[in-house]
């Protein structure tokens, strides 16, 4: 990719004279060869790509020149949601309902599908995005034909889901960025970051039997947040890779968000080898491989020295124990008795002893404080994993076989990452067992991980409410932030599927298992954990079903879809038929009236803060995710359109509409800005009025008289899933500037690539430290300066004038790390800066 411009000889020179130990300086830019979807951060990419197209026309350049450069797929796998469950119907309900509540969404991903070259779309019920990926859209090395040769170079990607990662486990380097910097590499322009320091991370011995893939991430999460290694890249290796599989490894990966790393990879090895046969991968491809990373000296050897690492850490894996992660973050490692303890802080000044009666389908039951409410097995973390999935089952077996239920209160879900799962527990009987505890498959694809866990029963909802009890979820997901899971479960848990099927059978999350009872027999015995634990000899025995020709007959015709993908409509046009009165597809505001050069940068002057926050806001508060609130400013506008409460869906499902999006920016229930104190949910104080109202509503009044708006942070902000909504929302409520104490990598950049200002308060320093009340106006100076003659870690002046006329002055480093990310902020972000240069390079 050396053209002189994006990557110049110095830029390969810096690479390779790359001093580990360096901080961070030298900005390259990366071309990944394939760019991967999924359809909540997909669907608004591919709306803005359609969008450009009607802009280019505007700017004298045609609508062809808007299509991706380099392979592009999109999975459909975010809409699916838990509406039923606990019955063989399930599955096929669950996805009627989809296809009934997102055809709008699927026609339009259809038409992309034929507009646009480079892009193929998985149909839904194909399995989840990072499963598909590992399973077999992952090339490991890639080809292509240029100028009469066959150029040979490794797979490397980016995916609008922070996740992404997970592809890591099979020595492919990707990353999740946001979708505003996904459709830039998608549209030909690299990716601009600092050359990064690589944590190396050993591995040696193995687990202990009973320990499984996911108390292993959990404690490599915890090890890895506590080292700080957000920004790195992180490398395992040591003799220990050789007891963990492929799909332990992509575990491992696959949570390096929640451990704050950019990537975490596995060399390619053996195993990897291994798996391609097993995932039935093409000889060939499997040869070429080989090949490939041997004569690239890229092939594991563990007797070979390691490689030079910036910093090193250690793991022997027979340290590790079984582990849960909550009751909301999910590097907060916890033993059995942890998971009780942590239950019980949780109910405060709550009677401790309170419980309700309850009565739903003809069964009367006690509902106490920590009662599991909802319990699945769900999410890309566990559900690549034959090893714990299988565990699941046998433990499903001795519980069914000993006479144990699930209590009635407990909402089950199995959603498997990939339909090869429902293969070999097929295979090995274990579904019929998992069945009869309820755990009946609902569906291929991201559930309740991602806030998709639909309705629990309406007289436990009341009950809860009304007595104010503090309910559980216990998933073998990845995120447990506050509000994702289910608006009433106020603890969250994450979990291997064993241990899932466990805490659904205890029905309660206060209980340590390590030592406590979790049901009675038929002979009402007390029943234990350890009684129902598989052994390491029957998850082997049963993992030895798993065969290439699962893998074949399931990808055979992954691209092709079910029935009811088949029957939807589709349209064929250069540029998109906008539908004014659809709620679901709406033409984006960013490139209306776009001129052909950029203006020039001002500072700003007299803003207010729309919202003052604290650590760890993660883009669950910020970004809408989950159900839309009956009273919230999204369903306000849904019913003026005439859309009844029960078929509002989603806020990921609405993403292509920014009218619901924009509404529901800082919605969650949990969020508490502190300009509204003691007030949870989407609220704040409109400073001229004095009045507290909704956020949205405050940035329409702060809008009619031209007032910028900025947010002050703490610690972490924007940790998390790598949403572009939490850029675009935060964009359109009128929000200039954020000052927070820290970032997470991904949400930083979506905030450049839409034109706002990410500042930083300097070391030691917070808004709280420096008195700030949040009623102040706000000027910050200097900016037009910075972008015009940029370094790297320049401090700005802000002024904070409270009402009283008293004035507080303070330097913001300012977070716009690159050069490229300036002028990426002079466009007023990324995507009108690629627009202009198109238009600009056929116009020459």
């Amino acid at each position: 990719h050396e053209d002189g411009k994006n990557v110049t000889h110095k830029t390969i020179e810096s690479l390779l004279n790359w001093d580990p130990k360096a901080e961070p300086h030298e900005e390259i830019s990366f071309t990944p060869a394939r760019v991967l979807l999924q359809d909540y951060t997909g669907v608004p990419a591919i709306v803005d790509l359609a969008a450009m197209r009607d802009a280019i026309i505007k700017l004298g350049a045609p609508a062809s020149d808007i299509s991706p450069l380099e392979p592009v797929e999109l999975v459909i796998d975010h809409s699916v949601q838990v509406d039923k469950f606990g019955g063989p119907k399930s599955l096929e309900q669950n996805t009627q309902i989809e296809f009934e509540r997102n055809k709008e969404r699927y026609e339009f991903l259809k038409w992309g599908q034929t507009a646009f070259s480079n892009f193929k779309v998985v149909p839904p019920s194909m399995g989840i995005v990072h499963q598909v990926n590992l399973e077999f859209l992952g090339r490991v090395v890639m080809t292509k034909s240029t100028e009469g040769e066959t150029l040979i170079y490794p797979d490397t990607l980016v995916g609008t889901d922070s996740h992404t990662t997970m592809i890591n486990g099979l020595g492919i380097l990707g990353w999740g960025v946001g979708g505003i910097e996904a459709e830039a590499c998608m549209l030909g322009q690299p990716t601009a970051m600092l050359l990064p320091q690589v944590v190396g991370f050993e591995f040696n011995g193995k687990l202990k039997p009973g320990v499984t893939a996911t108390d292993l991430v959990l404690t490599v999460t915890q090890i890895l947040r506590q080292k700080g290694v957000v920004g790195k890249f992180v490398e395992f290796f040591g003799k220990g890779l050789e007891s963990l599989s492929l799909a332990d490894r992509a575990t491992v990966a696959n949570m390096s968000p929640e451990y704050g790393a950019t990537c975490g990879i596995f060399p390619v090895d053996h195993k990897t080898l291994d798996y391609l046969k097993l995932t039935a991968r093409s000889e060939h491809q499997i040869e070429l491989i080989e090949t490939y990373m041997i004569e690239q000296g890229l092939f594991y050897d563990a007797s070979r020295p390691s490689a030079e690492y910036s910093d090193t850490l250690a793991l022997d894996l027979g340290d590790v124990e079984p582990s849960l992660a909550g009751p909301k973050r999910p590097q907060d490692r916890l033993s059995f008795s942890g998971v009780k303890t942590t239950t019980q802080n949780a109910l405060e000044n709550r009677d401790k002893n309170a419980s309700v009666k309850v009565t739903t389908n003809n069964q009367t039951f006690e509902l106490r404080h920590g009662a599991t409410i909802i319990a699945a097995i769900t999410s890309c973390t566990n559900t690549s994993n034959p090893s714990v999935l299988l565990a699941a089952g046998l433990l499903a077996k001795k519980a069914v076989e000993k006479g144990l239920k699930v209590p009635p209160w407990v909402k089950t879900s199995l959603a498997p990452g990939s339909r090869v799962v429902t293969q070999y527990l097929k295979v090995t009987g274990l579904s019929e067992f998992l069945d009869q505890l309820g755990f009946n498959t609902v569906g291929y694809g991201c559930t309740t991980c991602i806030g998709n866990s639909g309705p629990i029963d309406e007289n436990i909802s009341k009950a809860i409410d009304q007595n104010n009890l503090v309910v559980a979820a216990v998933l073998s997901g990845n995120r447990n932030f506050e509000g994702r899971v289910h608006p009433k479960s106020r603890v969250n848990y994450l979990a291997s599927p064993p241990l899932v099927v466990a805490y659904a059978l205890a029905g309660t999350t206060d209980i340590d298992l390590s030592s406590q009872a979790l049901g009675r027999d038929q002979n009402n015995q007390p029943i234990y954990l350890k009684d129902l634990w598989p052994s390491p000899d029957d998850i082997l025995q049963a993992m030895k079903s798993i065969n290439a020709e699962m893998f074949k007959k399931v990808y055979a015709d992954v691209f092709e879809g079910d029935e009811l993908w088949k029957a939807i409509q589709q349209k064929t046009s250069e540029t998109y038929p906008w539908d004014k009165s659809s709620t679901y597809i709406q033409h984006p505001p960013y490139f209306v009236d776009m001129k052909p050069d950029a203006e020039t940068v001002t500072d700003i002057k007299d803003a207010k803060v729309l919202a003052l926050l604290e650590d760890s806001i993660t883009t669950d508060h910020i970004s809408p995710a989950g159900a839309i609130p009956p009273e919230s400013a999204a369903a306000r506008y849904l019913q003026n359109h005439g859309i009844l409460p029960k078929d509002f869906n989603s806020f990921g499902s609405r993403r292509g509409n920014h009218e619901v999006m924009v509404r529901g920016t800082f919605g969650n229930i949990r969020l508490k800005n502190q300009l509204v104190p003691g007030v949870e949910g989407s609220f704040t104080k409109h400073i001229p009025s004095g009045k507290q109202m909704l956020i949205f509503d405050a940035s329409e009044k702060y809008k009619v008289t031209k007032t910028p708006l900025i947010i002050l942070a703490g610690k972490e902000y924007g940790s998390g899933s790598s949403r572009d909504w939490a850029a675009k929302g935060p964009k359109l409520l009128g929000v200039r500037a954020v000052i927070a104490q820290s970032y997470e990598r991904i949400h930083r950049s979506n905030l450049i690539g839409m034109g706002i200002l990410p500042l930083q308060f300097k070391s030691g320093e917070s808004w709280k430290s420096l008195g700030l009340s949040g009623f102040e106006d706000y000027n910050i100076i200097g900016i037009e300066k910075h972008i015009e003659t940029f370094q790297k870690g320049q401090s700005l002046l802000v002024k904070a004038r409270s009402d009283k006329g008293e004035e507080k002055s303070f330097e913001a480093i300012s977070r716009i790390d690159t050069p490229m990310e300036a002028v990426y902020f002079k466009n007023d972000g990324i995507l009108t800066y690629v627009l202009r240069q198109m238009a600009k390079r056929r116009k020459a």
